[in-house]
């Protein structure tokens, strides 16, 4: 099995099935930022499926990254969902799990520890969570308490 990046969708076409209202032309395009509560602040490169939010900082290189972090899917996972992990005869070799290290760790807890934040300042403005919003939390929660358990 390998990661055939040509097969990852066409960046407009992902974005749009995604449920995101891409607005503006040219290569950069402006759309809601689910991760944060909705606001328009998400910047989306429709060449590179690049994606960035001015407001919350999360992004990534790729419509990949995006699925892996709306979704909370690891690499393979993602790419399977995307129809970029194809087989290539060769049998696969048992995966054994790399170590999480520390530095990795921290970033994890940085990113999903800001999405809290944020969800917080969103509730204290009043602003209600989507059911979006509300599941997102819930990896963050997930993913925060692993690593916890993790590094007692």
């Amino acid at each position: 099995m390998s990661f055939d990046r040509q097969a990852l969708p066409e960046p407009e076409s992902y974005y749009e099935n995604a449920g995101l209202i891409l607005q503006g032309r040219g290569k950069w395009r402006t759309t809601t930022c689910h991760f944060h509560g909705g606001r328009t602040t998400m910047r989306v490169n429709l060449e590179s499926g690049a994606w960035v939010c001015m407001s919350c900082a999360l992004k990534g290189g790729d419509v990949l990254a995006y699925e892996m972090q709306s979704t909370g899917a690891d690499f393979v996972t993602a790419a399977r969902s995307l129809g970029a992990w194809t087989h290539d005869g060769r049998t696969p070799a048992p995966a054994t799990p790399k170590a999480f290290s520390a530095r990795d760790a921290l970033s994890v807890l940085a990113s999903e520890a800001n999405l809290a934040a944020v969800a917080a300042s969103n509730l204290a403005y009043g602003t209600q969570l989507t059911s979006d919003d509300l599941a997102r939390l819930q990896t963050a929660a997930q993913r925060i308490n692993l690593i916890r358990e993790t590094y007692p």
